[in-house]
């Protein structure tokens, strides 16, 4: 980059400006995955003229990406979204760091800590170190100076503009003639009411051509990975010896194991339990269930973590550790499988929610990152548990994805209105994002349903109509799948609800042809 950083400093504002373009005055939508992919392209087109081309183990990141983008503006439901833009981000620095290396594979999460710190690093950094090198390259001779240079141009341009600003502004204060004609002027260009914020755009897309510059940098010089944290020699000694590991592991699963046996009737025993232990089904569901997901969480980090530091002299003292982290890993799976139970039996009464979805989902992954635990264990690949946990944190958000979660909570509510177990919540469904109302038409024109669930469900497309939650604007860098698809079906079932059904927006009510009244005012369940 040193023979052309021009280059590199065109694109950087290019690329920041077109964040300027794709993201001012406009919602979130199909903008983030366009400009993360113009970021992707260019970078790389940016490294291949500079004869730097990706390591084989780095192009596995790009389909990863590119899956995460697409999540962005296919769904709409606000934890998926967060969890596609937050990977994409993820893995995008995973890319820049190990660009040349392409090792990250093999990484520790030492390796991750240490290669995002250094990463951050260069972006505040690195384009200041590379500009003085250039000077000073320059200056000796070894890069030949260019012809044409811009930068003393735009520099004066910079210096100019506010110097211009003042005396402009006292000469039109001082003849009104010359007043009107420079307003003329400024509006064949912009704005002059809105100076103000044409600076504080121009600040911060040089802002983000700085940063993207930086990185950018990192890939071309500091992503080569060659050495990784721990491979050859343990960053931390171990020091704890077998035997006090031993004691440590054995009291947690005699622990564990009289938890187990004394609560197991009232871990399974279902409803017949609530009854005799005296607890509402809230209570019930609710006791111990976070208690129970911190003992999973803790129990990971103290396998890891005596692991880690405990000194295993012989084969023997190796596989009674590996045994007693199945152990553990076992009698944790038991009470994830408790959790599980407690919270189907709080759905079953009081319905389905996004958090208790997304806290099905979680118990799933974290039972088999916990299993994954164990076989590295006993492989001895303690170093992979990185890439099993980056495995179960996609595996987490793409289930989610492909789930679509605000869709399975309606189907789930649905069923059990169908069923008899409870009255359908259209209140709260009325709050849900724009995934869910695809299902809602089709469930609408279903003639086997009730008309009791039937009517509910034509009075939450009213609320939802009436509130315009999260309404298309229009402008095609917010453009989101799911909310192109959401239009296209209350346009098919507006005709149908606009006969029978009624809105009253002074009490924010829906009425349905059997003159019941549904509250509009959305709320968000736990």
């Amino acid at each position: 980059m040193k023979k052309n950083p021009n280059l590199l400093w065109v694109i950087a504002i290019v690329l920041g400006w077109s964040f300027d373009l794709l993201f001012w005055g406009t919602s979130f939508g199909i903008n983030f995955a366009i400009f993360m992919s113009l970021c992707l392209v260019t970078g790389f087109l940016l490294l291949w003229f500079d004869r730097q081309h990706p390591a084989r183990g780095t192009l596995w990141l790009i389909p990863l990406i590119v899956l995460c983008l697409v999540v962005t503006f296919l769904r709409a439901e606000p934890m998926t979204v967060f969890l596609g833009v937050l990977f994409t981000l993820f893995l995008m620095g995973v890319l820049t760091h190990t660009f040349l290396g392409g090792r990250w594979l093999d990484y520790s999460l030492a390796d991750y800590a240490s290669g995002f710190m250094n990463l951050i690093g260069s972006m505040i950094v690195r384009p200041i170190l590379f500009s003085t090198e250039v000077r000073r390259e320059r200056e000796e001779g070894k890069i030949p100076a260019r012809r044409f240079n811009p930068w003393p141009i735009l520099r004066g341009v910079l210096i100019a503009i506010p110097i211009i600003a003042i005396f402009a502004a006292l000469l039109t204060s001082a003849d009104a003639i010359f007043n009107d004609q420079v307003g003329s002027f400024l509006k064949l260009f912009f704005n002059l009411d809105k100076l103000p914020e044409y600076i504080f755009r121009l600040c911060y897309i040089l802002f983000f051509a700085y940063l993207l510059a930086g990185i950018f940098l990192h890939a071309a010089s500091q992503s080569r990975d060659e050495k990784l944290i721990g491979k050859e020699k343990p960053l931390i000694s171990r020091f704890l010896g077998f035997t006090e590991a031993a004691i440590v592991m054995g009291s947690v699963i005699v622990l564990f194991s009289a938890f187990v046996i004394v609560q197991f009737r009232y871990f399974f025993g279902g409803q017949a339990n609530i009854t005799i232990a005296g607890f509402t089904y809230s209570e019930y569901a609710r006791r111990g269930f976070g208690e129970l997901l911190a003992v999973a969480f803790f129990s990971l980090l103290m396998i890891l973590g005596l692991g880690s530091i405990t000194i295993r002299e012989d084969k023997r003292q190796q596989t009674a550790y590996s045994w007693l982290s199945i152990t553990i890993v076992v009698l944790v799976i038991v009470m994830l499988v408790s959790a599980y139970d407690r919270l189907v039996l709080y759905e079953k009464a009081y319905g389905f929610t996004e958090l208790r979805t997304y806290t099905h989902v979680f118990l799933v992954w974290i039972g088999l990152l916990l299993g994954a635990v164990v076989v590295l264990e006993i492989l001895h690949r303690e170093r992979a548990f990185a890439l099993a946990m980056l495995c179960a944190s996609l595996g987490f958000a793409i289930t989610l994805s492909l789930l679509n979660v605000d869709a399975f909570v309606v189907k789930q509510n649905v069923a059990l209105a169908v069923q008899g177990q409870r009255n359908l919540d259209v209140q709260y469904l009325a709050g849900l994002s724009t995934d869910e109302v695809p299902i809602l038409v089709d469930d609408f024109f279903s003639p086997s349903l009730p008309t009791g669930v039937h009517e509910a469900i034509g009075a939450t497309l009213i609320c939802r109509h009436q509130n315009k939650s999260n309404p298309s604007t229009g402008d095609w860098r917010s453009f989101s799948f799911s909310k192109w698809n959401a239009d296209r079906a209350i346009e098919k079932v507006l005709p149908q609800i606009s006969n029978g059904y009624s809105f009253n927006e002074t009490d924010s009510k829906a009425y349905t042809p059997g003159t019941k009244a549904y509250d509009c005012f959305p709320y968000s369940g736990d």
